[in-house]
């Protein structure tokens, strides 16, 4: 299958499940839900649905459970709207990029205080050895060239 149908398919099944766990899915144990991505296999025959869930590790799970039951009748609704001779299966997996993102943006915290921490005690310290440790001549007149001595 062509690579940009099926893109194109999946941001529709994206689409119509949104629509449909807002509207349609009115399960007490589905929490607040946001589809964040649709991959479609390129035979057209799977989807998997990532997905976040807002609220505690107990509600979230909930949801996963909500989501698995309500598998069937989405599929459904799916294969209708898409216009497809098959309609494909759906898998709901829970999107780990906001727990990737919040674990950046917390070492990221924490360099910044190391590096603030060190900046403190930088203030007033000062070089151990001279301030230029490179040796010089004395005088210009000393310093003579090799070839001069011929």
């Amino acid at each position: 299958m062509d690579a940009a149908r099926t893109r194109r398919l999946a941001e529709r099944i994206n689409k119509i499940v949104a629509e449909l766990l807002e509207r349609r899915i009115k399960d007490p144990r589905l929490g607040f839900v946001t589809v964040t991505e649709t991959r479609l296999t390129s035979d057209l025959r799977e989807a998997t649905v990532f997905y976040t869930v807002y609220g505690t590790p107990e509600e979230q799970a909930e949801t996963a459970v909500a989501l698995r039951s309500a598998t069937g009748i989405i599929r459904s609704e799916v294969g209708r709207l898409i216009g497809l001779r098959h309609s494909p299966s759906i898998e709901f997996v829970a999107d780990v990029l906001p727990d990737s993102a919040r674990r950046i943006d917390d070492l990221v915290a924490a360099a910044r205080q190391a590096d603030a921490e060190l900046a403190r005690t930088r203030e007033g310290a000062e070089w151990a050895g001279d301030p230029d440790p490179y040796r010089k001549p004395a005088d210009d007149e000393d310093w003579d060239d090799e070839d001069d001595e011929e």
